[in-house]
């Protein structure tokens, strides 16, 4: 939620925000609210005194006039109430200076490239291809048990899997790897590492609300009977895990990484990649999340950049730095960059990553704060990154390791991890 006070002090600003990032919200109606429940406030306020004074004077009928006239007052107040937070709720963040304005993913801008594609002396297969030949996916039985866009992951793919939530986890845990890290992006960041965290994979809907991440409410899957939505990614439920807390500076950064599943209807996707793992109604990622003061905020994305890019280059995989347009990004985004990894099968950089930066957006609807040592209060600022989507990963791998027999070279960093180099049939 934005502070009420940019809306009062530069509304423009934040109705061409809304332009930008296509959201149609009625910003004068908002302000014309707020003015309203400011002077109904005011007027309960005065008529609360005026209801003191009968009453020291034990004048009972003027005492029940104030109470039936405050009653009125506080129903309308009510209504103004409700109307103004379901408005307030709906205005996307403000992006950042640096984010290009643009209508849709068509208008992002590319940062930077690291790595050049593989070039083959054979024509490269796609990883369902691939997959299937070695018996690592099996899509048509999960089609039979579950329904389009699941899949089975099979053998040597499942330990390639948690080999790769290994390596992610063991770095993010290790200070020391997080400094070599901060020293060679040029950071200056705190090298804290992370806290692993096994998060509920359902979430209730007004914390979900809270997190502005419920809408659309059509990607997300929704349980009645439990009143509770599965999560879309892990920050669904790191991000509240400080909900209606006040942290202290000392505490901060407050770094969190977990490995869970995520669930997605993709219900706007239909006819796009259906075959194959690239676009699942489930699957695994390793998330990172973070609260950090106000003045760290921005350094704390760039520091979970410079992750992503150490995994990649870790694991040796071409890939692209993406600054998204105000068009692509997500509502409580101030500044969103993905990472697009080269896919030979597809002849395309696709999105393995993404690195949301949401300023105090989300820790204002979920009422975080921190305490800084000079005794001020102020909502933290909060970062979500991807450190690996196990599915995409393995798709990369899959198909730029690919050899003409049909093979899969292991990265050098997961064969030490898994214990085998090369995925034959």
């Amino acid at each position: 939620m934005l502070d009420i006070k940019i809306l009062r002090d530069d509304p423009e600003k934040v109705k061409l925000a809304c332009k930008n990032k296509n959201a149609d919200v009625d910003i004068d109606r908002v302000l014309t609210l707020d003015s309203e429940r400011r002077r109904l406030r005011g007027e309960i306020d005065e008529l609360n005194q005026e209801r003191k004074k009968a009453a020291q004077a034990k004048d009972i009928e003027e005492g029940k006039r104030l109470k039936g006239y405050g009653s009125e007052l506080e129903a309308q107040l009510n209504a103004i109430e409700t109307e103004f937070t379901t408005l307030m709720l709906s205005i996307p963040n403000l992006p950042s200076d640096d984010t290009p304005v643009g209508k849709d993913e068509a208008e992002n801008v590319v940062l930077r490239n690291w790595g050049e594609p593989p070039e083959f002396d054979f024509v490269p297969k796609d990883h369902l291809t691939i997959g299937s030949a070695l018996g690592l996916i099996d899509s048509e039985k999960a089609v039979q048990v579950s329904g389009v866009r699941f899949t089975y992951l099979k053998g040597a793919a499942v330990l390639l899997q948690y080999a790769l939530a290994q390596l992610a986890f063991s770095v993010l845990t290790d200070q020391d790897e997080l400094q070599a890290i901060i020293k060679k992006a040029k950071l200056s960041v705190s090298a804290k590492p992370f806290t692993p965290v096994a998060p509920p994979l359902m979430i209730r809907p007004d914390v979900f609300q809270k997190m502005a991440r419920l809408e659309p409410k059509e990607e997300r899957y929704y349980i009645p009977s439990d009143d509770a939505f599965l999560i879309g990614s892990a920050e669904h439920t790191l991000g509240p895990l400080h909900m209606g807390e006040t942290l202290k500076e000392a505490e901060l950064p407050a770094r969190y990484v977990a490995f869970t599943p995520a669930f997605r209807r993709e219900a706007g996707s239909y006819g796009k990649d259906t075959k194959g793992i690239l676009r699942l109604h489930q699957f695994d990622k390793v998330e990172m999340e973070s609260f950090s003061t106000p003045d760290n905020g921005l350094a704390e994305q760039d520091f979970f950049v410079a992750l992503q890019e150490h995994f990649m280059q870790t694991l040796d995989l071409p890939y692209q730095v993406v600054m998204t347009c105000t068009g692509d990004q997500g509502d409580p985004d101030a500044r969103h960059l993905d990472i697009e990894t080269w896919m030979p099968g597809q002849g395309k950089y696709r999105e393995t990553h993404s690195a949301d930066y949401m300023t105090d957006y989300q820790a204002r609807r979920l009422n975080t704060k921190v305490k800084r040592a000079d005794g001020s209060l102020s909502f933290v600022h909060m970062n979500d990154a991807t450190a690996f989507a196990v599915g995409r990963t393995l798709i990369a791998i899959l198909e730029n390791y690919q050899n003409a027999d049909g093979s899969v070279t292991v990265p050098e960093a997961l064969a030490e991890l898994v214990g085998f180099g090369l995925l034959t049939a």
